[in-house]
């Protein structure tokens, strides 16, 4: 079953005390600690761990749980399975449309789109539905196919007239309105009337639409949110009741771990990205010894044309860049060696932090869904496609009550 009202709360203060009681576990990021405070309650486990390679870690990312490694990793396994166990919300029978409402849409896109679509099981049908933070208007051009009024608010004026032009290409009627929808004068495009629907927006966007959304009594929505760490607070200011009165206080590193989930990526992607994560362990191996202080250093993020340039030149430029002395006197081969090595401890020691990914997540979501409940709203909150499709899968569907 998909968690409804009456769920929501037990749901999320079993999570709060797991993730309260966990703190030492999943707080401190391997990549920045060259050793964790957990490692020592955990000889075992960290040993284990740190004799793994690479190509181990890889296998292991996206189900952690299923790993067959030391204590206490199997029993928090266990616990962080049955607190983030939660069903696919009831499904609809969609309406087929052409294949050319598919246009221009990458096919991982539009299969979101489609379960999204066929999740929208609401108690009345929508008369006007409200496609939030648009894009170029896919979602809401897939749902407003019986007549149903459609509007799309959206910030980017190329999207805006991108999705002009494919609506009259497909002799779709519908609005599509430029709006900053976190400026003061989002609040006159919503009316009760209005069915917001929203695919992945960001932190504070599909924040504003639940309190807009909420404000204009809106009789249902339906939100996927993402990117919890997207906000312009430094740390995050919890919605709901019992958010507020938990303990938990959660930074934006802390925000972005529901976000570590990837789905598969090419070689070539996966290349350049663990080329440069073990680059930046090698440096960061470097730096302490050049500043004297066995404490990680903050690099910016850095064009990928820097991958191109040999090792040692890359190290000399970062150090310059951070106003380090200069690297003399180095093995450049044997610090290479070295950040690759770490790359795989840092991967399979964030398997234990990975377990408290979803159990996370779904602590966010759940302060959303309670922050609706108590604004008058019966809340179901379930899955709405398999996690290969995208790991952002959880999907609020609220109706007035």
């Amino acid at each position: 079953m998909p968690l409804h009202t009456a769920d929501l709360k037990s749901r999320f203060h079993a999570l709060d005390a797991f993730l309260l009681g966990h703190q030492n576990l999943w707080r401190p990021k391997p990549f920045t600690h060259r050793h964790l405070p957990w490692e020592a309650q955990h000889p075992e486990l960290s040993t284990w761990l740190r004799q793994r390679s690479l190509e181990q870690a890889e296998a292991a990312h996206n189900h952690p749980e299923e790993l067959d490694a030391p204590a206490p990793f199997n029993l928090i396994a266990a616990q962080s399975k049955a607190l983030s166990d939660i069903d696919a919300l009831p499904r609809i029978e969609l309406d087929r449309v052409s294949s050319r409402m598919s246009v221009d849409v990458p096919g991982r896109k539009w299969q979101q789109i489609e379960a999204f679509a066929s999740s929208l099981s609401f108690q009345h049908r929508p008369t006007h539905w409200l496609d939030w933070c648009s894009g170029k208007g896919h979602l809401g051009r897939r749902l407003a196919h019986q007549g149903q009024a459609l509007t799309y608010l959206e910030y980017d004026p190329k999207l805006v007239e991108a999705g002009q032009q494919l609506s009259a290409k497909l002799h779709i009627t519908a609005d599509h309105v430029q709006q900053d929808v976190m400026a003061a004068d989002a609040q006159r495009q919503l009316q009760a009337n209005h069915t917001p629907i929203a695919l992945h927006a960001c932190g504070d966007l599909h924040v504003r639409l639940m309190q807009l959304a909420s404000d204009a009594h809106c009789q249902r929505m339906a939100i996927a949110p993402c990117c919890y760490n997207r906000i312009a607070s430094d740390h995050y200011q919890a919605l709901s009741t019992e958010g507020q009165a938990s303990a938990l206080e959660l930074s934006l590193d802390d925000l972005g771990l529901p976000l570590s989930e990837t789905v598969t990526a090419g070689s070539r992607v996966r290349r350049q990205r663990d080329t440069s994560m073990a680059r930046r362990l090698a440096f960061d191996l470097m730096q302490r010894e050049l500043r004297g202080i066995d404490d990680y250093l903050p690099t910016p993020s850095l064009p990928s044309a820097w991958l191109d340039k040999p090792f040692a030149d890359y190290c000399r430029d970062l150090a310059e860049l951070k106003q380090l002395p200069p690297p003399d006197k180095q093995n450049w081969t044997v610090l290479e060696t070295a950040g690759w090595q770490r790359l795989a401890e840092v991967r399979n020691l964030e398997l234990l932090r990975n377990l408290y990914r979803r159990p996370l997540e779904l602590w966010l979501i759940l302060d959303r869904a309670l922050y609706l409940q108590q604004r008058n709203y019966h809340v179901r909150v379930g899955t709405f496609c398999d996690s290969h499709l995208t790991p952002r899968n959880l999907l609020i569907l609220a109706e007035r009550n």
